[in-house]
């Protein structure tokens, strides 16, 4: 299904060389032509002044887990979260379904579990685990965009760890290729190593999961990277002390991006209360000079992007009953207030509209080779987002399934009004227009 042609104008669009009042030409779901903002012809849908039109966003890191854990989340009401977040496009992560997506047949099951009830676009990731090595090409040729795997275990038996070996095996296979391997870096060794968790105390779960453990398992990617001379990326980055292997490595010419999330970049440990068990996630959200760090290393660039690593459970996983970080899952749901979230936080510290579109949909869309994804340009789909910048409001109703969330009662700045995929309008209630898509946008 195809839209028609259109043409919508504002005062402030983000293009991708810089933000400028404008008008944007589409025809059958892809943009045309973007002219100045007195070219729109005679009936151009013209934004508010206090709107600014953005590319829909790009979020490669989310956790639908269906099929097979569909009670935590589901392609149905993920996507309906992501639509109301101006979020046009997700790539979903391999573990917690089950099947995981650790093979071609699992990726079909995927794919069929999901066709017709996604509101917006989904592609998805593969997974390398222990033995699948020569797996990973075929996915890549299927259509995922990479593949994700685990340094250390990952909470649920069917997608277990990569060790050394293994890594170095995965990542030969993918660079025959170009294929990008994704890493959950922690370190099991340091970790086992660490005081153990227990109780209502965030201190204390902080302990469990020290910074070293993120350093670590960063240090094994760089040098299975380097010898391999694979594309790797480390996802959701805490621990700010990394930072300075990072841009080592880049320096030296291993191909290795990183991304961080929204959680890491606004909540700090000295905040979270004790037996708040909705902010546990892992690695976990560390003290506020490490928050301060990722805001500075994303304006500097050596941070990539910013994605939601979208992770829900059900509230009895959460064990808010008790509290006891021990025992409740590690995830933080916030898929819907990504924009805002991280929109929040920038301009407190200067930062500009610019620089959030080019973190949450240039890069991701770069990233996972998302052709037609990531900006408003001639040829692009036409992915659209209105945004008002200025609007306050508190978390309240989302679309998730299950309503846990630390950003619950949160007061943030600017509010999603209305979003577009490949020209069509989604309005709570419409059919779902979301396609299946693979690496190239296809």
């Amino acid at each position: 299904m195809v839209s028609g042609a259109f043409v919508v104008r504002a005062p402030r669009v983000a293009l991708p060389d810089g933000e400028r009042p404008a008008a944007v030409h589409v025809e059958d779901g892809v943009i045309t032509a973007v002219t100045g903002f007195d070219d729109a012809g005679d009936r151009p849908l013209t934004l508010a002044d206090d709107e600014v039109l953005l590319p829909g966003l790009v979020d490669s890191h989310v956790h639908v887990n269906e099929p097979g854990r569909t009670e935590w989340e589901g392609f149905a009401s993920a996507t309906r979260a992501a639509a109301a977040g101006g979020i046009t496009t997700i790539v979903d992560m391999p573990l917690n379904s089950i099947p995981p997506t650790v093979s071609v047949e699992a990726l079909h099951v995927k794919r069929a579990v999901a066709a017709g009830q996604v509101s917006v676009d989904v592609a998805f990731w593969g997974g390398a685990v222990p033995g699948n090595a020569d797996q990973l090409p075929p996915l890549l040729a299927a259509g995922a965009v990479g593949v994700k795997c685990f340094l250390l275990d990952s909470g649920v038996p069917e997608f277990p760890p990569l060790d050394d070996a293994g890594l170095r095996a995965a990542l030969t296979a993918l660079a025959d290729v170009d294929g990008l391997l994704i890493a959950h870096c922690e370190d099991g060794g340091v970790i086992t190593a660490a005081p153990k968790p227990g109780g209502p105390s965030y201190a204390a779960f902080l302990a469990s999961r020290p910074g070293v453990a993120e350093e670590t398992a960063i240090g094994r990617l760089i040098a299975a990277a380097r010898e391999t001379g694979a594309r790797v990326h480390v996802v959701h980055l805490a621990d700010a002390d990394a930072l300075p292997m990072l841009r080592a490595a880049r320096a030296e010419g291993v191909r290795i991006t990183v991304e961080t999330c929204p959680h890491y970049l606004t909540f700090s440990a000295e905040e979270v209360p004790d037996g708040a068990t909705s902010f546990k996630c892992c690695p976990p959200i560390r003290e506020a000079s490490h928050r301060e760090a990722l805001w500075a290393a994303l304006a500097d660039g050596d941070i990539d992007l910013v994605v939601s690593d979208h992770s829900p459970c059900t509230p009895e996983l959460k064990r808010l009953d008790v509290g006891d970080f021990a025992l409740a899952w590690g995830g933080i749901a916030g898929l819907q207030v990504t924009l805002p979230v991280v929109w929040t936080g920038a301009r407190a510290r200067g930062l500009s509209l610019a620089d959030v579109v080019r973190w949450m949909s240039a890069a991701p869309a770069q990233l996972t080779g998302l052709t037609g994804k990531g900006a408003i340009a001639v040829g692009k789909d036409a992915d659209l987002a209105v945004f008002a910048p200025d609007e306050q409001w508190s978390v309240a109703d989302l679309h998730h399934r299950n309503p846990v969330t630390p950003y619950a009662g949160r007061e943030l700045t600017g509010v999603v009004r209305r979003t577009w995929l490949r020209g069509q309008a989604l309005e709570d209630g419409d059919a779902p227009l979301g396609r299946l898509i693979s690496r190239g946008g296809g």
